[in-house]
């Protein structure tokens, strides 16, 4: 426990401990501890997970009663502590074991109604990075096998070995016997995962929660005459905005016509044209537009490319206030949809973003999601391949969307409301601004959005920074604005 000391220092005193957690954990990784086990990522988790037996007293009556509870080692600490190593736990998923990540949140999510508000939200943010980060496995055709996990995949030349014979030839031992030890260890996790009251068949639930998404399906066949005669009619009456009431019982009708396409309500959506409506008309639509759960993807993602990405896109604008209130409304209970349908597509527009759409990404960011989400899609977006950074919109909206994205002052401006909300950035994130940075100094050299997000990159993320100090210090001697000396001023103490 005395080696952990200074992480949970940080976890309880630190501005931006995610990022420090992380630079600390890759400094002392297998370092040996004052205990038999060294620092690495699993006896962290078998530390947070270590079960004790804490006292519960019952206020609720007029006598007060206590009572021995099971609690895992994480529950006894502060709640802030515990929602910053949830948030770590998130942003640092890769180096961590998915399935004892998704058994610690579960865990904390099923102490009851007494969780703190910030515990229960980042437990829930790391269920569903977990669950958005097999999308990517996730291939055209939906009857295909998702990509192996690869936290747990054999090595292949382990593989090879495994097929020619004895797994290890020098050791007695066959590959029979290390598939019975193999049952064996399965059953004892199996016994254990029962205890803690989180069983295999919930876990494979939440593992094929996200095969109910189809991103850029191809087309089903063609719809019946009778409900492309339906769409026709329905696309003709939105656009005649009457009332409130009559948008309402049409939002309706869009919503029973999709159920009963058997899964193709995305071509539905498209002969409907949702898009080209009156701004009013869309708020109400999009506000009368939902399935009421909050883990759904597939059909709030629709709505939101069918009729607000395509509005977004074109911004040139302040956005409408009773168009960007009902998307934000609608953002902070389909938060995942948000992320693939709107923010996404809006980001990788192919002429680059503008101010107005600027302004839309950052309220949706600041009201709709956790910091740690935030972290994970600049992630995504920064260092992911062109499959972890594709989308969800209509195939006729594809040709304004790019696979890359293009770096524009207000590209830039985006990146410093990001970081004003108190986002950490990871190591490979912010190694990819730098980049981006130092190729694009000439162009801004007089930009004064590009000198304040630079002002702001070596503030916040000054930790990560030091093994660009001279590539960044060049970049900024090329820039000529009035924050140009403080920024060089901030990078010398860096």
């Amino acid at each position: 426990m005395e080696a952990w000391v200074p992480l949970f220092d940080i976890f309880l005193n630190s501005l931006a401990p995610e990022s420090e957690a992380s630079l600390w954990l890759h400094q002392s990784f297998g370092a040996p501890s004052s205990a038999t086990a060294p620092i690495t990522t699993a006896s962290f988790l078998t530390l947070l997970m270590k079960p004790f037996d804490a006292i519960v007293v019952d206020n609720s009556s007029s006598s007060s009663a206590s009572s021995a509870k099971r609690v895992m080692f994480v529950q006894t600490l502060p709640s802030m502590v515990q929602a910053r190593i949830l948030s770590f736990l998130a942003v640092e998923r890769q180096r961590f074991c998915r399935r004892e990540l998704r058994l610690l949140a579960r865990n904390i999510l099923s102490g009851g109604g007494g969780l703190d508000f910030w515990v229960d939200r980042a437990a829930c943010n790391l269920l569903d990075v977990l669950s958005e980060s097999r999308i990517s496995g996730l291939s055209l055709d939906s009857g295909e096998k998702r990509a192996e996990d690869e936290f747990d995949s054999v090595p292949c030349w382990l593989k090879d070995v495994a097929g020619a014979g004895n797994l290890l030839p020098w050791l007695p031992v066959s590959p029979e016997d290390l598939m019975n030890l193999r049952t064996l260890y399965c059953d004892s996790e199996k016994n254990e995962d029962n205890l803690c009251g989180v069983g295999e068949d919930e876990e494979e639930l939440m593992d094929e929660v996200v095969d109910e998404v189809e991103i850029d399906r191809p087309m089903n066949d063609p719809l019946e005459p009778e409900i492309q005669n339906k769409a026709a009619s329905l696309k003709a009456r939105i656009m005649n905005f009457e009332s409130a009431s009559k948008t309402v019982d049409l939002a309706n009708e869009i919503q029973e016509l999709c159920s009963k396409t058997g899964g193709d309500s995305l071509t539905v959506l498209g002969l409907i044209e949702p898009w080209l409506v009156d701004d009013e008309t869309a708020s109400v639509l999009i506000s009368n537009l939902s399935n009421g759960s909050e883990d759904e993807l597939t059909w709030p993602s629709q709505v939101l490319s069918s009729i607000i990405l395509p509005k977004m896109l074109a911004l040139e604008e302040p956005a409408p206030r009773v168009l960007l209130t009902a998307t934000v409304e609608y953002c902070k209970l389909h938060q995942r949809a948000a992320e693939y349908a709107l923010l996404l597509p809006l980001i990788l527009r192919k002429d680059g973003i503008n101010n107005p759409i600027c302004d839309v990404i950052t309220r949706i960011v600041k009201e709709c999601l956790h910091p740690a989400h935030v972290s994970a899609l600049c992630q995504k977006l920064l260092c992911g391949d062109k499959d972890e950074r594709r989308v969800i919109c209509l195939p006729c909206h594809h040709y304004l969307i790019s696979d890359q994205m293009v770096w524009t002052e207000s590209l830039f401006n985006l990146l410093q409301n990001i970081l004003n909300h108190n986002v950490c950035l990871t190591q490979d994130s912010v190694d990819h601004i730098v980049y981006e940075v130092q190729h694009s100094a000439e162009k801004f050299s007089k930009s004064l959005k590009f000198g304040n997000f630079l002002l702001c990159l070596v503030i916040k993320c000054s930790p990560l920074l030091k093994s660009h100090k001279r590539v960044l210090t060049e970049a900024v001697e090329r820039t000529n604005t009035l924050v140009t000396k403080s920024i060089l001023s901030k990078l010398a103490a860096v």
